[in-house]
């Protein structure tokens, strides 16, 4: 029977556990360069030493008008590969694969002077509001998608996800409520996305498994729901995507009605309904925090990888404890046995 130590492989990607780190932006970029600093460094390192055997980097923008801030990471030009790959390289030596999140925020770009998106439609009032990109600036945002898919793979990455959630570019495009073009590109909402996907997979090594991350539910009045994002998870998955890390939100101000619930495992269905339509690997996420909630969204086949975020926030060992709490090998290093109830002499 399968838990959340037992380990997971799709293709090339071997994880020693099914916990992973997901993206949470640090904005922490002081430079305001996109270069990951020495926060980032000991961030991610931490965690690895904490036994996650997946850590996928924060949200990492193909332009530098495409942060949400200043203060995030980029991937627009090859000044920013190497301390990507020092992070990776310190992350391997502790037994954990690295994934990155390559994305831009598009209308959610909030010190872009001016942000762009498919359509000018703000975010709300206080965002300001972007001008819409013409198709030949859609072509070429693809190609700066393709070009930090190959930085990234050049930092050495096991696995590269696509933010396609939270009311970012992608996710912009393919939301009836974000995407009101009349040319191709809004013709057919999802083939932003589609595009990207197959640039993404052009720089990816053969056997290297790409991951898209969707929010599979819009809570704003008017958004699509999870039968609708299940067809665009279809196309997407034909167009390449190997795994889907399954989100909800972000595309607008969170209504009264529909809103999200706030209790442990809320999004889980939402991920089932994936695993079980497409019939594709899944990550769940949250308020997973707990060890035996996470280990049951395993055992009882709801996802096939369980993402952690405010859990590891606030203890970057979160991986090990849950080792302790269900008696199971979490990869303990031996400098910190004395600091477990298990190994205590």
């Amino acid at each position: 029977m399968k838990d959340l130590f037992t380990p997971y492989e799709l293709q090339n990607l071997k994880l020693k556990n099914r916990v992973v780190m997901p993206p949470m932006c640090q904005y922490s970029v002081t430079d305001k360069d996109g270069i990951a600093t020495d926060w980032h460094y000991n961030h991610y390192v931490s965690r690895a030493v904490g036994g996650a055997g997946l850590i996928i980097i924060e949200m990492t923008d193909v332009d530098p008008d495409g942060r949400i801030s200043d203060y995030d990471l980029g991937l627009w030009s090859d000044e920013q590969i190497p301390a990507l790959a020092r992070i990776v390289e310190a992350c391997h030596a502790y037994g954990a694969k690295v994934g990155i999140q390559i994305a831009h925020a598009g209308r959610k770009a909030e010190d872009a002077p001016k942000p762009v998106a498919p359509s000018a439609i703000p975010f709300n009032s206080e965002f300001k509001t972007p001008r819409e990109l013409t198709t030949e600036e859609v072509q070429t945002m693809v190609q700066k998608f393709q070009a930090g898919v190959k930085r990234a793979i050049q930092a050495g990455f096991d696995v590269i996800e696509l933010h396609g959630a939270h009311g970012y570019l992608i996710h912009q495009f393919h939301s009836p409520l974000t995407n009101k073009r009349s040319d191709k590109y809004g013709q057919d909402l999802t083939l932003f996305g589609k595009e990207v996907i197959q640039a993404a997979k052009k720089e990816m090594p053969e056997g290297m498994p790409l991951i898209m991350r969707i929010s599979a539910q819009e809570y704003v009045e008017g958004g699509y729901g999870i039968r609708e994002s299940i067809e665009i998870g279809k196309i997407y998955k034909e167009a390449g995507a190997d795994i889907f890390h399954i989100s909800a939100g972000g595309e607008g101000a969170i209504a009264a009605e529909g809103q999200p619930g706030t209790h442990a495992a809320y999004q889980v269905p939402l991920a089932r309904a994936f695993k079980q339509e497409l019939n594709v690997p899944v990550i769940a996420v949250g308020r997973l925090d707990e060890a035996v909630l996470a280990n049951a969204v395993i055992g009882n086949d709801e996802a096939d990888l369980v993402a952690v975020g405010r859990g590891m926030l606030r203890n970057p060992y979160w991986t090990l404890e849950a080792g302790v709490q269900l008696g199971k090998d979490a990869g303990l290093p031996k400098q910190y046995e004395l600091g477990f109830p298990r190994t205590r002499r």
